[in-house]
């Protein structure tokens, strides 16, 4: 069943959430605007949701094989779309996360913007303008249209990008492109911190399949660091990348043991390529590390570079020498992770957190 939810009050400004996953699913939509949901409801703003995939598609989305099935979802979510047209005419704002549709052209976005003089408000945390499609789905690549972007940036009220990286690409195409940072909710979620005075040294990584494979570029390291360093060193996502270091921990990424199981961590890593798609990267990793008291320890590649402050709450790397030394240095020095943590926890409060992102978030639908 294709997830339709509304909250309505008379004689407010409207506005349609057009989605690709069901609530509460997919980091990308929990921390770029369902944080902000009771804020709108706050301000007596209407709103609806309606996601393209349904819950049983979503099940299946990333599995290998199920092609008929997934086949089917698709289909159903194209469906649910064109039933969703004549709706438009209740909303003043059509807010849409990433695309209407996961393939083929921005047909929809073209309707509201055009037939139906629909104020859109485009959100997007990747550089989804370049090819990036899942093994798991590689047969619909050649459908994808990413090209779409530039399109329904231009046609757009107002473009909400993740970081500065993504707002210069928006920016060619339309010049209310702001930026709005995948945020924290430090008051509800990310609230507790991490005591760095443990028997046992836990370096992790939390992410999904699809940057599992970034965590080679730093297992050299980590196996180096092993040979002169007892730690234990943790996974958390959906998918084993089975890795070939001692203390090798994975943890099944569940969303009721979110915080829990990061919390484990005495050190949080984020190793990216210095690429074009990894450049539009938002460092929510790196994010979520430090707003639970976590240094952080990234590549100096995009959104990394601005999120961390280097030598304050964590350490930005630039070659396999410089992760070795900084990690070793945290290794050893439980006093200067404690206070790269407070200071990492700080610095989301003050940048990162939704509490400090809220107007921002209201000013979209001004």
């Amino acid at each position: 069943m294709n997830i339709f939810w509304e909250s309505r009050r008379m004689e407010s400004k409207r506005v349609l959430f057009v989605v690709p996953y069901p609530l509460g699913q997919a980091p990308s939509q929990r921390f770029r605007f369902e944080q902000y949901l009771s804020l709108l409801r706050e301000k007596g703003i209407s709103f609806a949701v309606s996601s393209f995939w349904s819950s049983s598609g979503w099940g299946i989305l990333y599995q290998q094989q199920k092609s008929f099935q997934k086949l089917l979802a698709l289909l159903f979510g194209f469906l649910q779309r064109l039933l969703l047209l004549p709706r438009l005419l209740r909303y003043d704002f059509v807010f849409i996360h990433r695309e209407a549709t996961p393939v083929g052209p921005p047909w929809f976005e073209w309707m509201a913007a055009k037939v139906f003089r629909k104020k859109i408000i485009f959100d997007f945390d990747d550089a989804i303008w370049l090819p990036n499609t899942s093994e798991g789905n590689h047969i619909v690549s050649r459908l994808k249209w990413h090209h779409k972007t530039a399109s329904i940036s231009r046609w757009s009220y107002k473009v909400s990008c993740g970081n500065s990286y993504l707002q210069a690409y928006a920016l060619h195409y339309n010049k209310a492109a702001v930026v709005l940072p995948t945020t924290i909710d430090t008051e509800h979620l990310h609230k507790e911190q991490e005591s760095q005075q443990t028997a046992t040294i836990t370096i992790g990584w939390t992410g999904s399949h699809s940057t599992l494979p970034y965590l080679l570029l730093v297992e050299p390291v980590l196996q180096k660091l092993q040979q002169q360093y007892c730690f234990e060193f943790i996974v958390i996502a959906d998918k084993d990348p089975a890795l070939q270091v001692a203390t090798y921990q994975f943890v099944r990424w569940q969303k009721e043991t979110e915080i829990e199981d990061l919390l484990r961590l005495n050190i949080g890593l984020m190793p990216l390529p210095d690429t074009e798609w990894a450049k539009g990267k938002c460092a929510f990793k790196a994010l979520q590390y430090m707003a639970l008291g976590i240094p952080a320890v990234v590549s100096a590649v995009g959104a990394n570079t601005t999120a961390v402050a280097e030598g304050v709450t964590g350490y930005c790397c630039r070659s396999l020498e410089e992760w070795y030394q900084r990690l070793e240095e945290l290794l050893v020095n439980a006093t200067l992770r404690e206070n790269m943590g407070a200071a990492g926890r700080k610095h989301v409060e003050e940048h990162y957190a939704v509490k400090a992102n809220r107007q921002k978030f209201l000013q979209l639908f001004s």
